[in-house]
């Protein structure tokens, strides 16, 4: 499998956020988007989904997989994409029956994010951290190859950030990719591609 960039730009209310990106993802690889607040790294990742449309270029994935791009992926952006009325586990069902079930069960997932205390809570009832890794653990309960991740360790404490970094590593170590924009650190090997401010 691999996840190929070649020249994309984006313009979004006749500015140019960036251009001429390129790149190559192999099974197992991960890049992660550095840059400025409002510097394209948000855009970049839902053009990759189809929800913007790039100006130029090509982005396709190669390696037999027949459906549309989006359909492999994982997104977490800025919102949690919790539903505040269900529980914790609720949550995680949804997802799974919507994106297709993996091999791990909401409960089993909450409880690798040490969740599986709240899992009867409703969402609105939890706290921000909490809603990340209820977030976080559907990546675990739908197998999906590529994660597009959006600032995920947002709100995370110090060992959940790490817990984060190897539940990504083991994507990987699976064949996985990950794209990810960040400020931070996130624990793991990856390409980096900076995106600098473009007035």
């Amino acid at each position: 499998m691999r996840l190929i960039a070649d020249q994309l730009s984006l313009i979004r209310n006749e500015r140019r956020l960036f251009c001429n990106i390129s790149f190559i993802l192999q099974n197992g690889e991960a890049l992660i988007l550095t840059g400025a607040n409002g510097s394209g790294k948000s855009s970049f990742l839902r053009a990759c989904l189809g929800f913007l449309n790039f100006h130029s270029g090509t982005l396709r994935l190669e390696g037999g997989l027949e459906a549309p791009l989006i359909e492999h992926c994982h997104y977490i952006g800025h919102q949690d994409g919790l539903k505040t009325s269900l529980t914790a586990q609720e949550n995680l069902a949804f997802w799974a029956r919507m994106l297709g079930k993996g091999d791990i069960s909401p409960q089993s997932a909450l409880q690798q994010l040490t969740l599986g205390h709240i899992a009867d809570i409703p969402a609105g009832y939890l706290s921000a951290g909490q809603k990340r890794r209820v977030a976080l653990a559907r990546l675990l309960v739908a197998q999906r190859p590529i994660w597009m991740l959006d600032e995920p360790t947002t709100a995370l404490d110090s060992a959940t950030q790490s817990l984060f970094a190897t539940l990504c590593s083991s994507h990987l170590a699976r064949g996985g990719l990950i794209l990810a924009a960040t400020h931070m650190d996130l624990g793991f090997a990856a390409q980096r591609l900076n995106f600098g401010v473009r007035l």
